[in-house]
């Protein structure tokens, strides 16, 4: 054995005996290394110091918090109803995230990213189930292979399309549905016209609605995106030539003003149709690539600079004057991580996602522990017929309502819960009814998949993590809150006697009293600390005039708590220089108005605030004693040597 190998096999082994090793035991309860460590390693804030003292430090921590969780299981905690709210709340926020494939997604996101280096020239040819007489989906699949046999033998694509297409748009567009481009179709005609040689066409691909044949026309380097500017003057319903006439004359004069130097913020409010785009003087959403009307976009990518106008020109929505303002190009680094968190936005909320989910449920098929009853589909569907229809059997029939289809673990699901779902999942968007084989794979599905969700945590160690962390935080959180927080503030009478009997540490430090601004900008703060360092007693007028921009608090302050108060000797009547929290970009400054020498004992209402903070830490610190006495804590220092190299 190599050298290198014989190093990964001991860290392979070292990794596999932590996680199956126990750090430390408290009572008859115990923690597991491979927990610690994560722990250890998300929380760690000094990953360069010594190693060994930092883990040995945070164990102390840790151990202390297992007590505290505990104790609050065993007090039923978990079962108060805001824990549960808290919890469903956040599972219900999250476990979308675990839902798809993580391998699958990554691959459509680079899939994506491919696609939008190029835009493809689409022909489109469309069969459509619908006929004269109902739905044919024998006859258009038997059409569709007419036209692919054709199409195979050499004839035109354009001729076929014009004589067999279903598409509205073919007397107009003769089965050019112009350039498209990632997104710009649904993700199932995105694949076959991206896997489609450019001059080639695809085989015949069945939709929901029918049969569709592409033809990849040609292909370019993406365009990217397109600012634009318009004024569309619509044509009315029914419009007759006559308008449409008067509408192009007044797009000629619309368009010869703008070359005059007319303003286009201007004409596009007082004459565009397009309402959204008028109310922002003409400018329209960014354009991509397949979003408009081929001619539209065909007409703008001819322009030749930004800030260039075109003739006026007609689509079927009516005449539009556009101008171009810029085109931002596609982004074409992969490692472009703002480009690319916006393509991962776009993929997670577009239809390639079903794609993703599919795959996933093909792979939780494997895992959930799901178990067929022997029935005939057959007879299914006649008892079916019989309870959704409220008719008679048709055939007489082995199965009841009670009859079993299949289990998942120890729940059981039969007819009668089938019958549920299929009076309101039975029928298709275009009213017809679903086949029953199918109708009962999509419940089937249904009910694996919502127990995957319900036992997620059984399925995805992540997803189990997440939520065991946020549910052992607010179990740390609610008997913190009994045990330590509340009582130190609450007891008042205990408070006072904590304060009398440690008064000599409440001592102040070299103070003074004064006023601190803050400031919202710099702008803010330059005015204000001219102001006041101008007129010192007129403070409070100068900070209420900037209500909004400004606040001033007054107080005594310890030197090291006023701004920049180590920078000078701190003197009454003295303004200390602004300074900046890089952070969020608010500045300031405070005015002495009174200095004290350190020494000062604090009265109680002085030194509430630390008082309370020890009060809570003897608290703690008594409380955990405790706990340590009724769980007794051993720990592995085998273990944990090993795992603090």
């Amino acid at each position: 054995m190599n050298k290198r190998c014989s190093v990964l096999t001991l860290a392979i082994l070292i990794t596999a005996s932590v996680s199956a090793q126990t750090l430390f035991t408290y009572g008859k309860y115990s923690a597991d290394a491979k927990d610690f460590l994560r722990a250890f390693n998300k929380n760690n804030s000094s990953p360069g110091a010594n190693k060994a003292k930092a883990m040995r430090d945070y164990l102390n921590l840790y151990i202390a918090s297992r007590l505290k969780i505990r104790e609050a299981y065993n007090r039923h905690y978990d079962t108060l109803p805001n824990i549960k709210n808290d919890i469903e709340n956040l599972r219900s926020q999250v476990i979308e995230n675990y839902l798809n494939d993580e391998e699958t997604a990554d691959k459509l996101l680079k899939e994506a990213f491919a696609r939008s280096q190029k835009d493809i020239h689409v022909g489109h040819i469309y069969i459509s189930f619908r006929n004269k007489i109902g739905i044919d989906t024998a006859q258009a699949e038997a059409t569709a292979n007419q036209v692919y046999d054709r199409l195979k033998k050499g004839e035109d694509f354009f001729k076929l399309a014009q004589e067999f297409s279903s598409d509205p748009q073919v007397a107009t567009n003769k089965g050019d549905i112009g350039w498209i481009t990632v997104f710009s179709v649904p993700y199932q005609f995105e694949n076959v016209i991206y896997n489609t040689t450019p001059g080639k066409f695809s085989a015949p691909f069945k939709s929901k609605i029918g049969f569709h044949i592409f033809k990849n026309l040609e292909e370019r380097k993406a365009v990217g995106t397109i600012k634009a500017s318009q004024i569309l003057l619509a044509f009315p319903p029914g419009a007759d030539d006559a308008t449409k006439k008067r509408l192009g004359l007044l797009a000629d004069s619309l368009y010869q003003r703008l070359l005059k130097g007319d303003d286009m913020i201007h004409l596009a409010s007082q004459f565009s149709n397009d309402y959204i785009s008028a109310a922002s003087g003409g400018i329209m959403p960014d354009i991509y690539v397949g979003e408009y009307d081929p001619v539209f976009e065909n007409t703008l990518l001819s322009l030749k600079k930004d800030g260039d106008y075109a003739k006026p020109f007609a689509t079927s929505h009516g005449y539009h004057i556009v101008q171009r303002l810029e085109i931002k190009p596609v982004v074409s680094d992969p490692k472009d991580k703002e480009n690319m968190e916006k393509l991962k936005a776009k993929v997670q909320t577009s239809d390639r996602m079903e794609y993703a989910k599919r795959l996933l449920m093909a792979k939780v098929l494997k895992q959930v522990p799901i178990k067929y009853s022997p029935y005939s589909l057959k007879e299914l569907s006649i008892l079916s017929d019989s309870l959704l229809d409220g008719k008679r059997l048709a055939l007489p029939v082995t199965m009841s309502r009670e009859t079993p289809l299949f289990s998942i673990a120890n729940q059981v699901f039969s007819v009668n819960n089938f019958i549920t779902y299929a009076q309101a999942w039975r029928y298709k968007s275009d009213g017809g009814v679903k086949p029953y084989p199918q109708i009962v794979e999509e419940y089937t599905n249904r009910e694996i998949e919502d127990y995957y969700r319900k036992h997620l945590e059984d399925f995805n160690d992540e997803f189990r993590y997440q939520m065991n962390e946020f549910k052992d935080g607010n179990l740390f959180f609610e008997i913190m809150q009994q045990e330590v927080w509340n009582k130190a503030q609450n007891d008042t009478v205990a408070l006072k006697n904590f304060y009398t009997k440690n008064k000599s540490k409440y001592n102040w430090k070299a103070s003074a009293d004064a006023v601190i601004f803050f400031c919202t900008d710099e702008a803010t703060s330059k005015e204000l600390y001219s102001q006041v360092k101008n007129k010192p007693s007129a403070w409070k007028a100068a900070a209420d005039a900037q209500v909004e921009k400004a606040v001033a608090d007054s107080s005594r302050y310890e030197f090291s708590q006023i701004p920049n108060g180590d920078k000078a000797p701190i003197q009454a009547g003295m303004v200390t220089t602004p300074v900046t929290n890089k952070t969020d970009g608010t500045v300031s400054f405070a005015y002495i108005m009174k200095t004290y020498p350190a020494g000062m004992p604090r009265n109680f209402s002085e030194g509430k605030g630390l008082v309370i903070s020890d009060f809570q830490n003897e608290l703690e610190k008594q409380w955990v004693a405790r706990l340590k006495q009724k769980y007794p804590v051993k720990i592995n220092e085998a273990v944990f040597q090993q795992i603090s190299k």
